[in-house]
């Protein structure tokens, strides 16, 4: 869900940027998590912004991410996984934010978890490749600033090629 469908990471930066007067950029953590460019003092600060209750409540949404996952449930059993389990105070607001956004979803396929190996599935669309190296199907890098550089893994930039691709499986 984090970075794949919900934009984590542009909330993570303006919360930083407001509380700080920074203007860290997504140009600025090209191959780079957040946490290597502010400075040690801060980290506390930033894993408490993803511990608030507030955090993952209005996150932006991916763009075509509701469309193309509309189309595609069309042709494929869809099934969301989120690694809630770091910020266990996440589950409520991650369920509330899928519901809203993506209504068309069945919410008895949202599964919450930690280590997505346990997936048993044929795809998984995932912007961390430590969720990817373990998962016994397909794994699709969704790329992120903090995986730039990773290689060993198909990798698509955004949803329309998401839909490309998985459109693309169907005729084969």
């Amino acid at each position: 869900m984090d970075e794949v469908l919900a934009d984590t990471l542009a909330e993570h930066i303006a919360r930083y940027n407001r509380d700080h007067n920074e203007a860290v950029t997504l140009a600025d953590l090209k191959g780079k998590w957040l946490w290597d460019i502010v400075s040690a003092d801060r980290h506390e600060r930033l894993e408490g912004y993803l511990r608030s209750e507030d955090f993952f409540e209005d996150l932006p949404v991916i763009e075509d991410s509701q469309r193309v996952l509309r189309t595609l449930g069309e042709h494929y059993e869809i099934f969301i996984a989120t690694a809630a389990m770091e910020f266990p105070n996440s589950f409520g607001p991650k369920y509330r934010w899928l519901r809203r956004h993506f209504p068309f979803l069945d919410p008895h396929r949202f599964i919450f978890c930690g280590d997505k190996s346990i997936l048993s599935a044929d795809y998984l669309i995932d912007d961390q490749p430590r969720q990817l190296c373990r998962f016994r199907g397909e794994g699709i890098l969704f790329s992120a600033p903090h995986n730039f550089g990773v290689s060993g893994y198909r990798r698509i930039d955004n949803w329309r090629q998401a839909e490309e691709l998985f459109l693309s499986e169907i005729d084969k």
